[in-house]
């Protein structure tokens, strides 16, 4: 076996003597137990998720969907970006969710804001889809679409051969169509892209770098 345990282990005794599990000598990956759970992958907002080591290609047409929950009003949730300029990201910023395209041309921007009291960061579930489909692009959050004209209408290749980060980006990497550094601090499940009739579900626990992304349960409530 490999891997660790997705499971919370508690009251542990070796020789009669039970083990202090407040402070350990060392930790690694180890979160807390809940009382309740919920389906999903929580980001414990100081890090991120790496998926496909060897290059995401964006290219002309690509569509994101995902649902969220957080509290937090800022925060990266996905970015693709090459090395020069051309780059996809999906961001929280002040309440809002941006997102950018930027195709080598320059960057887009689709922007949702929600209307009069209602929040995206209420700690509940929302559905976010977003679609570059060649120079356009459209979000829709809950059902509601915002659409962006794009002046570049010649240019409609986003030329990406990078991973997908997820909730954050190391701090090495370049990230060309996101304006915000802070971790997703929340809950993220059902992530999927889709580029034409191939839909592809990201599972976290396949991801090649995982740090501070637990891929087996969000918190209802912290114990």
């Amino acid at each position: 076996v490999t891997h660790s345990i997705p499971a919370c282990i508690g009251s542990m005794t070796i020789n009669s003597k039970q083990l202090d599990n407040e402070s350990p000598v060392s930790i690694f990956a180890v979160n807390k137990c809940y009382v309740t759970v919920q389906d999903g992958t929580f980001f414990d907002g100081s890090g991120f998720a790496a998926l496909v080591r060897e290059g995401y290609k964006v290219r002309s047409d690509v569509n994101i969907t995902l649902e969220f929950r957080t509290t937090a009003v800022h925060g990266v949730l996905l970015g693709v970006s090459s090395a020069k300029v051309d780059a996809i990201g999906l961001e929280i910023v002040n309440g809002k969710v941006l997102f950018h395209v930027n195709n080598g041309a320059g960057r887009i921007t689709a922007t949702y804001e929600p209307r009069g009291t209602s929040s995206l960061c209420d700690g509940k579930w929302h559905k976010l889809q977003a679609n570059k489909s060649k120079h356009r692009i459209s979000l829709i959050i809950d059902g509601n679409l915002v659409q962006t004209d794009n002046p570049y209408i010649q240019s409609t290749s986003a030329d990406t051969n990078n991973p997908i980060y997820v909730g954050g980006y190391p701090v090495d990497v370049k990230q060309n169509c996101l304006m915000s550094k802070s971790s997703f601090r929340g809950c993220l499940r059902n992530l999927m892209l889709t580029k034409g009739q191939q839909a592809e579900l990201f599972d976290f626990r396949r991801a090649f770098d995982l740090r501070g992304v637990f891929p087996h349960s969000c918190p209802g409530a912290e114990h």
